[in-house]
């Protein structure tokens, strides 16, 4: 008999919205791309030509390229992390020496102040070296410690702290619990007002780098009472602090050098000069911090479309079957031919994004989400098809090739690495949502009160009359384009013509607002609810945004001198390949089996259907769904282990 899961805290599924949207950025102060494209609006204007880096942020960044890559070569041994489930000490130590931890740290506090491209490029070539080391590096720079006081610390917090994180200090983030994920409304650990200090209880579950890090960023419930708002809080924390216990070192099907645990907080005591911004602005902080941390994983995901491409090609060049290498024969080739443009559309969605996020420009809180949803995606899918077309070799561990005399190809455990990052940072269902709400957020702002409970008849009329004229300038403007006009767009027409391609996003971009107006208008208060909808007008979205970097990318390439030929065959051929999946998408938009797979499940979790789950054996172990996360001490022993220790 399973043990009894932890007393869960009771929160609405109203009260946990209510919590998100207090949480999210309400305003667009910038222009952005992604946002325009949603409400039909295709803004080229916004991302071509092609935003640049100035050349000292290239002098920097490309010399520590440089180094980092002589000391990737010399110094990592993937097979040995992946052998043992850890980075080797040697390896934490020469990336400090090297700076490492520093990349995305001002100078002035001993960093390498490089750009978010330069940082994502680094972070690429480190997680081909070892994805487990791009975990770490990632972990700690764009959402542990650095990020968040870089955007929302004190000075005194940034002279303290920075310097250590730039050089010796590992930092992680923690946030999700036991039995809290994306719903952070039911979040249970608490940080009690205690004189000039806060007093942490709970458990934290999943943190990154947790086990072996200086520097914590804790996100914690403070309770409301007199001089205290309240709400969820951020704090940096000692890792060291009396009553923390990393209870234990998860292990998971891919990434098995990550340092990732189960954390306990008892009667820690954290000094309220460690409080990042106000009482009640740790979601936001979070939320505001991913905004361009997401950027990293998609970084990741690129640089593994380039080495599953590398593999791809030199693989099925020197495989022959029936008189010819594989890569000529059409079912092999489709397969080279979708990595190949992927991996190209894939690093002109991170270049493009990164660079906007460098210049500032633009609001890319959706370009980014964008990113990583598309990226982890679509690298999954590449990964997976290097699989299939190096075969029985693409299953087997690259230890028994090597074993047995062939090259030590690691394909499977790519595949193993890569499935995380469509739960880590906001699972794609997730994703789909929060692009989602910001994607109908001019919907909302002018239309919102009309299908809101709570609002007030007069406050309804009010909001009838700013819908009214908001839809009466919108609505003819979705009717016809530059996108029906064979000339548009020309200065992309050259050997190969991309122009076409842009057309075709203008149209599709007033078709998907077309399509979310229709639906809104339609369901109205349960369009939230419409999940399934809204993941594929997201999904539409991210190729349409995927197709204008990928045209902008090549244009850029082909203005220096850069494989533009090439790069416009490669981005040719992923906009086809793409066209393909939008025309889908917007067919499954209203014919789907949304209704009848909601029936199928109330069925099953109602035990209609448990004769089906007859003739098997569940080997599962025994214990609760959920491990119990009760304040208190820990029964445990510490399994901390800071690097060098």
């Amino acid at each position: 008999m399973s043990a009894p899961t932890t007393q869960r805290t009771t929160v609405t599924e109203r009260e946990a919205r209510q919590v998100a949207e207090a949480a999210r950025e309400q305003d667009w102060h910038k222009p952005s791309f992604a946002k325009e494209l949603f409400l039909g609006r295709f803004r080229l204007d916004l991302i071509h030509p092609h935003p640049l880096p100035d050349a000292e942020s290239v002098r920097r960044g490309e010399e520590f390229l440089a180094k980092l890559r002589a000391f990737c070569e010399s110094a990592v041994d993937s097979a040995r992390i992946e052998r043992e489930a850890r980075i080797p000490d040697e390896v934490i130590t020469g990336l400090k020496e090297l700076g490492a931890l520093g990349m995305k740290i001002d100078l002035k506090y001993g960093g390498l102040g490089l750009t978010q491209l330069y940082y994502n490029k680094a972070l690429a070539l480190a997680g081909s070296a070892s994805p487990a080391i791009g975990a770490l590096l990632s972990a700690h720079q764009s959402i542990g410690v650095p990020q968040p006081l870089k955007m929302f610390g004190t000075q005194e917090q940034k002279d303290a702290f920075l310097p250590r994180c730039a050089r010796t200090d590992i930092s992680a983030f923690l946030l999700t619990e036991p039995d809290v994920g994306s719903d952070p409304a039911r979040l249970a650990t608490t940080a009690v007002p205690d004189g000039d200090h806060y007093v942490l209880d709970g458990v934290k579950l999943w943190t990154t780098n947790g086990v072996v890090a200086d520097l914590l960023v804790v996100m914690a419930r403070v309770p409301k009472s007199e001089g205290h708002k309240g709400g969820i809080t951020a704090f940096v924390v000692e890792a060291t602090a009396e009553g923390i216990t990393v209870e234990n070192r998860n292990a998971f099907m891919g990434l098995r050098g990550i340092e990732n645990g189960v954390t306990r907080f008892h009667q820690v005591r954290v000094p309220a000069a460690n409080r990042i911004g106000p009482e009640g602005a740790g979601l936001k902080i979070a939320l505001t911090t991913l905004n361009t941390g997401r950027l990293s994983l998609p970084a990741m995901c690129a640089g593994a479309g380039k080495w599953c491409l590398k593999i791809a090609r030199e693989w099925a060049a020197e495989r022959e079957q029936w008189g010819k290498p594989v890569a000529l024969h059409e079912a092999v080739g489709s397969k080279i031919s979708f990595i190949a443009a992927t991996t190209f559309a894939l690093e002109a969605v991170l270049d493009l994004s990164s660079q906007m996020a460098d210049e500032d420009r633009n609001d890319i809180r959706i370009e980014a989400a964008l990113a990583k949803l598309y990226g982890s995606e679509m690298a999954w899918l590449m990964a997976d098809e290097l699989v299939q077309i190096r075969g029985g070799r693409g299953y087997e561990t690259a230890e028994s090739l090597k074993a047995r005399g062939e090259r030590a190809v690691p394909a499977e455990q790519m595949l193993r690495d890569l499935r995380i990052n469509r739960i880590f940072e906001g699972s794609t269902e997730i994703m789909h949502l929060l692009i989602a709400r910001e994607a109908v957020d001019a919907h909302l702002s002018v239309a919102g009160d009309l299908i809101d409970p709570d609002k007030t008849l007069s406050d309804k009329a009010k909001a009838g009359a700013n819908a009214g004229v908001f839809y009466a300038k919108w609505l003819p403007k979705l009717v016809a384009g530059p996108g029906q006009l064979p000339s548009s767009y020309g200065e992309f027409k050259r050997e190969v013509d991309l122009s076409g391609h842009l057309r075709y996003v203008e149209r599709h971009a007033r078709k998907l607002a077309r399509s979310t107006f229709y639906a809104m208008s339609r369901w109205q208060g349960r369009m939230e609810t419409k999940q399934g909808f809204l993941g594929r007008i997201v999904d539409i979205g991210a190729e349409l945004f995927a197709m204008s970097a990928a045209c902008v990318r090549a244009e850029r390439l082909r203005a220096e001198g850069g494989h533009g030929r090439e790069a416009y065959q490669l981005a040719d051929a992923f906009c086809r390949q793409s066209r393909i999946r939008v025309e889908e998408l917007f067919g499954r938009l209203w014919a789907n089996t949304d209704d009848i797979d909601g029936k199928v499940v109330k069925g099953v979790l109602g035990g209609a259907y448990t004769w089906l789950e007859e003739g098997v054996i569940d080997p599962s172990g025994d214990g609760p769904w959920i491990a119990d996360a009760t304040p208190g001490p820990s029964a445990r022993p510490n399994e901390r282990r800071p690097f060098g220790a």
